[in-house]
């Protein structure tokens, strides 16, 4: 069995992810450097693991896990990349409050960095007349490009590896309270933090904002039609709920005897509408208004590559020494995931700790929450999702549209806060006590 000293590739992998920008921002502003260190740290891992007669584990990791959540940010990079929303209308703080309750919601149907992507420039362009919009970037930040995604598999990359892990598309619903209640506090508080920031502006700005209107304009409807595609396959088009899937089930549960157009007929579905958004968009909306390049993607798929490989042999021993770690409790598996969430990629997070609660005894479990959901305890499970999606929002790099958002609000002119400097200023003050209430209430 593995030991835990190959887990150091991980680590340093998820170190990379978080530091490289800060220390070595311009070297690792390159795909091809990602690509490197994946390389670099991911082929030894792999070399090791077939070496000692695990190669089925990483077979798994990769073409199971690894492959079908590269798809499926795919498609829904492209297709959400195919939709363009323009206009400037009178940012009065109803008016912001309701465009950030809007990406709320869409962030669970089109995934987090979609909606954050298809709003943020209406909502600068709704705001450039005023003064004072630092805070609505910040409170975006926190409601559409990761609060908002808890709802289905689709809203947080996090989420769809524990949809492929067992837990059905529906469950996602089932934390609606914890959604609703994050979402309207936030709320919340932005309308009165909005609403004391329109009072100091000046009458010239308030009087500008109110004359330099320009009506909303979508681009690329299509892709809404081809973005309901997409849920229904990944909702639809699984081993639970195709009868014929079931027929090629191995013992363990596995499909591997299915016919490859089977196992992967999710990934052809949606690679098929992927390929529909690219024909069927125009390339004015895309790459003219939409500014669109491959390089985002390319960047997650390098990077991933990377993680996928060398988390195998960390989760195979996270699971196995399970016992020995402590976490017994929901509270720890809420706090554990979200402090490393906000640090780490969200997504390698949530599936750690998955590992980690898989492998605890039968009786610790069944003392937990005697309901089971992916092969762990279900509170185990929501504390994870929440925990993960939740406090993504905790730094810049806890979810990768954070730092988009923050890139396009500096292009346009907005002084954005340092790293530590969202900390001490929003996430800690704001975000953090609404976390623990969370946890306190439904955890």
């Amino acid at each position: 069995m593995v030991q835990a000293w190959t887990m150091i590739p991980f680590a340093l992998m998820l170190l990379a992810i978080a530091v490289g920008p800060i220390v070595a921002e311009k070297w690792w502003e390159s795909n091809r450097n990602k690509l490197i260190v994946s390389l670099v740290l991911g082929v030894p891992t792999a070399i090791y693991l077939i070496s000692i007669g695990l190669g089925h584990n990483l077979e798994h990791q990769v073409l199971f896990d690894y492959v079908p959540f590269i798809i499926l940010l795919l498609s829904l990079f492209v297709i959400t990349g195919g939709i363009h929303l323009s206009g400037d209308i009178e940012a009065k703080p109803w008016i912001n409050t309701l465009f950030l309750g809007i990406g709320f919601v869409l962030a669970s149907i089109m995934g987090t960095t979609g909606a954050a992507m298809l709003l943020i420039r209406p909502v600068l362009s709704t705001n450039k007349q005023r003064q004072y919009k630092m805070h609505t970037v910040l409170f975006f930040i926190a409601l559409v490009a990761n609060c908002g995604g808890l709802l289905t598999p689709l809203g947080d990359p996090p989420l769809f590896m524990l949809f492929l892990r067992g837990a059905g598309f529906t469950w996602f619903m089932g934390m609606l309270p914890e959604w609703i209640f994050t979402g309207v506090i936030l709320l919340l508080i932005y309308f009165f933090v909005d609403t004391y920031y329109y009072k100091k502006e000046s009458p010239e700005n308030i009087e500008a904002d109110k004359s330099e209107r320009v009506e909303l304009h979508l681009g690329g409807r299509l892709n809404f039609l081809l973005l309901v595609g997409v849920v229904c396959s990944v909702a639809f088009l699984n081993v639970g709920t195709i009868p014929n899937m079931k027929d090629h089930l191995l013992p363990d549960g596995s499909e591997y005897h299915a016919p490859i157009y089977m196992k992967y007929l999710r990934e052809i579905v949606l690679l098929a509408l992927t390929g529909l958004s690219l024909l069927m968009t125009k390339k004015k909306v895309r790459y003219d208004l939409n500014k669109f390049t491959w390089d985002p993607i390319v960047e997650v798929a390098y990077l991933f590559l990377g993680i996928f490989t060398t988390m195998t042999p960390a989760l195979i021993f996270m699971n196995t020494h399970a016992g020995e770690l402590g976490l017994t409790k929901v509270w720890q598996y809420f706090y554990s995931t979200g402090l490393l969430s906000s640090f780490l990629d969200n997504t390698p997070t949530a599936v750690a700790f998955h590992s980690i609660a898989t492998g605890l005894p039968a009786e610790t479990m069944a003392a937990i929450d005697p309901v089971s959901v992916a092969g762990i305890p279900e509170l185990l499970l929501k504390a994870i999702c929440i925990g993960a999606v939740f406090f993504g929002a905790m730094t810049y790099i806890g979810n990768g549209p954070n730092f988009m958002v923050k890139s396009i609000a500096e292009q346009d002119g907005i002084k954005m806060p340092s790293f530590f400097g969202y900390m001490l200023k929003f996430s800690i003050v704001v975000l953090l006590p609404i976390y623990v209430l969370v946890q306190l209430i439904f955890l």
